[in-house]
Order: structure tokens, then C-alpha cells, then sequence
């Protein structure tokens, strides 16, 4: 099954983006020293904007992102164990993910959200990289989930 056909089942879909949200927050809420301070406060003002914003971006992005995926999944169901093999190419994970962010920022039209982007682009992959794991679970969990019964 390739990811994107997760996204088919509205159970499941729901079920993948509350997942996903919930390891964004998980993920900001362990940052520690001043940069962590900065994310945890930055993401507060996103958070602040309403409390379905973050999930309702993950849902924009989602169908995007398991597709830019399904590439590294698909060699990894070769190997046998999929979320094993996103963890062990990490650097790859992490490429694929950054690459759907980086082509929705290129389309933005807005100024300010590309400089910000870019600067901060370099330092957040390692931030990208350290959710694989957590990301890596809870594909392989709905993949299992979504299989025919």
C-alpha cells in the first residue's frame, strides 16, 4: 500500500493528522535552551490563532507529504520494515518532508514568509530529522491499520 492511499479511509486520515499534530507539539514542547524558548513561543502564536490551525495545516500539507514519502516508504517495504528504514535514511526523511515545504514557500507569494523561511531552513532540518522516528511509528501504525481486514 502506497501512503497516499492512507489518506482514502476518513477514519484513518482523521486518526494521521491528529497523530501528526500531536507529534508536532510533542516535538516543540522538548526543545530546550533559547532556541527552544523561541520555537515554544513562535509556535504559542500559531497555536494561539485558533486550536484547529495546526491540524488544519497538517491536513493541507499531508496529502503532499506522504507523497514526497512514498518513494523512501516503498524501498523500505523492500527491506521489510518500512518505518525502520525512513529511521535509518533520516537525512533522506527529512530532505523529502523540507521539499514540500520549500515548493509551498517558493509559491508564496508573500516576502517576509520566504526570508524567514530561509533563514531559518538549515537549522530546522536537524528538528525535522529527530521527529523521524515518532513520524516513521505513526506511519507504520495507520499503514497496519488501513491494511484489509
Amino acid at each position: 500500500m502506497g501512503l497516499p492511499n492512507l489518506l482514502q479511509n476518513d477514519a484513518t486520515r482523521i486518526s494521521l493528522i491528529h497523530a501528526c499534530a500531536d507529534l508536532i507539539d510533542t516535538q516543540v514542547s522538548s526543545k530546550g535552551g533559547l532556541g527552544g524558548m523561541a520555537l515554544k513561543a513562535a509556535y504559542g502564536v500559531v497555536k494561539g490563532i485558533g486550536p484547529d490551525y495546526v491540524p488544519g495545516a497538517v491536513e493541507r500539507l499531508l496529502p503532499s507529504v506522504l507523497t514526497a514519502l512514498d518513494p523512501l516508504w516503498s524501498e523500505g517495504v523492500s527491506t521489510g520494515d518500512p518505518a525502520a528504514y525512513l529511521q535509518e535514511q533520516s537525512t533522506r526523511t527529512a530532505d523529502s518532508l523540507l521539499s514540500v515545504t520549500d515548493a509551498r514557500i517558493a509559491n508564496s507569494s508573500n516576502g517576509l514568509i520566504k526570508t524567514t523561511y530561509q533563514r531559518l531552513r538549515q537549522s530546522v532540518k536537524g528538528d525535522v530529522e529527530a521527529a523521524v522516528p515518532g513520524l516513521a511509528k505513526i506511519l507504520a501504525t495507520h499503514a497496519v491499520q488501513a491494511l484489509p481486514q
